[in-house]
This record gives C-alpha cells, structure tokens and sequence, in this order.
C-alpha cells in the first residue's frame, strides 16, 4: 500500500538540520509573527505534510497530544478549541471551552519510523475565555516569567536537566503493575556498563538517535547506577525549550521502548533496594551573552548572585517540596541510603545535598537542584526553580548553607508544608494552587500512608504519566 501514500519521509540528517535551524530560530528570539507566516507557508507548501500534532501538558504535567489534519489547522490555526473539563486539574464541566495558540517557535520534524510518516510536532499554549493564558497551563505560566524577566533585567533562564529512567520488558508494564506486582529488568549490569548490542544499550542508541535528528545536540548517555537504568543527556536551552525538550525526551523514550517490546518508566522508585531515578536540574542566568553564575574569585567559583539564588531555593525548600516531588512514589526516592538528595543544604561534593555546585568554567557555571523527580512537571519544576531563587525570601537561618535540614519523606508532609506555604500562594494563585493540592491529595489518598518496603499497586496505579481511567474506576 505504500505506494499510494506519499506522506513525508525525511533522513535523520535532514532532520536534524530542520531542527536546528529552528532551534537557532527561537535562541535569537525571531518574532512569532515571522515564525507563524513562514511555518504556515511551509505546512501549504509540503505536500508531504498530512497532520500537525499539537501538544500541551495539563497542571501535573501530563501530556497531551491532538492531531489535526494539516489542511484544517492551516486554514483554522487560530480558533482550536477543546474540552477543559476533560483534563484533570483544568476548567470545571460548567465552563469547559478552552483554546489553543500554537507556538510557533516549538516547531519539530519527526522522524516518520517513530512517530509515523507526513507528521510535524508543535507545541501548543492554552487559552482562556478572555484571551489570555490560561492560569492552570505551567507552560504559559513559565513562558510568561522568562519573558518579562528578560524584558525587566536582560535576563535569559538556562536549564539543562540529568532525566533518569528505567526500562522494563513488556509493553504497558506499569499500566499492567497491579496484575504482576512486580518489574523485570532488561538489563542487570550497572554504572556505564553495558554489552554492545544488548536491549539496554540497543534502546539508549536507538533514542539517542531520535534526539539527534531532532536537534537535541546530544552530549553523553549511559546506562546508570540501578540495573536497567539509563540517562541520556543534551545540551542546555532556555526555560521554556528545556521544559519542552524534558516532555518530547519522556515521549521519544516511550515511544521507542514501546516499539522494541519494553517499557521506558520515570517513576522516581520503581523498584526498592537499588538507586531511585531522578532529575537533576542544571540552571544557570546570562545577561548579554555573560554568565551571571560565574566569578573565577568566588566561593566554589560562582558569584554572590549565585549565592543568592542558592540561598532562596535553600528557605523554600520545603515550601516548592510537592511541585519538585509530584508524586506518593517520589517519597521513597528520598532515602539517604541510594545517594538521595534529601538534606536542605548547598554542597561541591555532598551528593546528598538538595542543591550541588558542579564545578564550572566561564561558560558552565551553575547550580544544580539534585531533589527533582523525573516525574514532575517540567513547567513547574523551572518556574517554581527560578522564581524562588530570584523573588523568594531568605530565611535568617544560622549557616543556613549547612543547617541539619530534611526534606520531607512523605508526601503527606509535603502536602502540608505546601498548603501552609505564603510562597507557593504567590507562585500559582489561590486558585491553580488549590487544584493542584487536591490533585495530590487524591492520589495520596489511594495509597498507604506507611509505604513499607514493597512497591504498592496504588502507587504505581496513580502516578499521574500512568494515569489510566478503567484502572481509576476500579476504585
């Protein structure tokens, strides 16, 4: 049949050159309404082209993906609407009608033997009634603070984030947990070690070439700590392409894991008794191509604005707790015997610090937030991430830097320290705070407050990328 199908089907160097042609488009900051006529010509032009996926992440960071039939959205790209009631943690029934804006900016080619042939990704932004962003979209949340911290003070919010996860044989293994209660490794070796050729190594390559073409600008991968464990690493972006880069990262791992039979998971403690999986969040500020975070004279070679942003993150750590650990499973992470970063503190060396100064040059220095689950929101995470540590307080702590302070180990206590918080009141509003909690306190609800050492199903059941709604029914 293939040979009355002539959907676009690109080389993986052509790919990868498209995709970074848009990259450098959106680093020099190319006025959206340059972007929008010139993707709107190419999507007429390319006869190829069958459907535009678009994509947006609800409150928890989920994601979503709608494909709209090319010759539709380009003659109604600018009145897509959809159900809000229908995402959790969005609009109520009553007042459902929600729209789309796309991003033109977060444009991708696909490679056609993953995502399907004659198809483009691009990211969308929700809309509310009025026009504006939609408050429980973190996306637009996000986007809106990088842009007017730019315009304020010429600053540009850099990230690059560490996304461990595991791969598991068979396909839906965590929709499938509550039949098997358990997971099976694919691979049993460890640290960097991995046979050529064996499913591990075969899926690492395989994603990593996925990421190449579409202009992830790789740097490292390996298999990690924990058997089956892997982290595929990529140079650093602005907040926003960070963020979106961490959501098309989970979905290329999924996707190819799926394709070859297996399972690619971001739970933070999928198994117990080996290291959990975390997201280590790299972030740095530039004003006029300089380093902010850098000062070659400087305590562990950052500057005293660097000092600065790490003390605020310090005081709110237990305040932005539940937005870096999203989930019940996330608490089992923050065990002190698997490396795992639970001391409020600041360190060059202590992996069990919360935040870690890696060593740096001129073009490298920055911070590193060690207490992140792979499973949050990634619009949460650098929001909450960055404005702490430029708004938030600073907490009249003695050797704050060192103080003995845990983050919490229950995501009960988590819940608390968030909806007493004053900060996270000011970071979302009463409104998309109150969703959010409640969201948590749902799920939390489900679970055992006393997880024990064995992995439960409910757990796993309710991990907000695991989200099934027949499973949920059976409650």
């Amino acid at each position: 049949m293939n040979e009355f199908r002539n959907f676009l089907e690109l080389s993986y160097e052509e790919l990868e050159e498209l995709n970074l042609r848009a990259k450098d488009q959106r680093k020099s900051r190319t006025p959206m309404h340059v972007l929008q006529e010139e993707r709107l010509r190419y999507l007429t032009d390319e006869r190829g082209i069958k459907a535009v996926t678009v994509v947006f992440s609800d409150l928890e960071g989920r994601l979503h993906m709608l494909d709209y039939d090319k010759k539709f959205l380009v003659k109604s790209y600018d009145n897509l609407t959809f159900d809000g009631s229908s995402i959790r943690g969005f609009t109520a029934q009553r007042e459902s009608d929600l729209r789309l804006g796309l991003d033109w900016s977060a444009f991708y080619w696909t490679p056609a033997d993953v995502f399907g042939p004659g198809k483009v990704i691009v990211f969308g932004e929700v809309i509310d009634k009025q026009g504006g962003h939609y408050s429980g979209d973190l996306r637009g949340v996000l986007k809106s603070f990088c842009a007017q911290q730019y315009k304020k003070n010429g600053y540009t919010l850099n990230a690059a984030n560490e996304i461990e996860g595991f791969l598991f044989d068979g396909i839906d293994a965590e929709r499938r947990f509550h039949e098997t209660g358990t997971f099976e490794y694919v691979n049993k070796g460890g640290y960097y070690h991995s046979l050529p050729g064996d499913p591990l190594r075969e899926f690492i390559d395989t994603t990593a070439e996925v990421q190449r073409a579409m202009g992830f600008e790789n740097e490292k991968d390996h298999p990690e700590v924990a058997p089956s464990q892997f982290e595929i690493n990529y140079s650093y972006g602005d907040a926003v392409a960070a963020a979106d880069q961490i959501q098309l990262y989970k979905l290329i791992c999924r996707q190819v894991a799926t394709q070859m039979g297996m399972t690619a998971s971001f739970l933070p403690k999928p198994v117990v008794g080996v290291n959990g999986s975390g997201m280590h969040t790299n972030v740095s500020i530039t004003k006029a191509g300089k380093n902010l975070f850098w000062d070659p004279k400087g305590e562990e070679k950052i500057s005293k604005f660097a000092w600065e942003f790490v003390d605020r993150i310090l005081t709110h750590g237990n305040d932005i707790c539940l937005l870096l650990n999203a989930s019940v499973n996330a608490y089992r992470r923050l065990d002190p015997h698997f490396e795992a970063p639970n001391q409020i503190k600041a360190s060059a060396v202590d992996r069990g610090s919360m935040v870690r100064i890696p060593i740096g040059n001129e073009k490298s220095s920055r911070v590193e937030v060690r207490s992140v689950g792979p499973d949050a929101n990634p619009y949460m995470v650098l929001y909450s991430i960055f404005r702490s540590g430029l708004e938030g307080q600073t907490a009249k702590i003695k050797n704050l830097r060192q103080a003995e302070r845990y983050l919490p180990d229950n995501v009960y206590t988590a819940l608390e320290n968030f909806r007493g918080s004053a900060w996270t009141t000011r970071l979302l509003g009463e409104d998309v705070k109150g969703r959010y909690a409640d969201l948590k306190q749902a799920s939390a609800d489900r679970c055992p407050r006393l997880l024990g050492t064995v992995v439960k199903s409910s757990e796993v059941q309710f991990h907000h990328d695991v989200y099934n709604q027949l499973l949920w029914n059976q409650f």
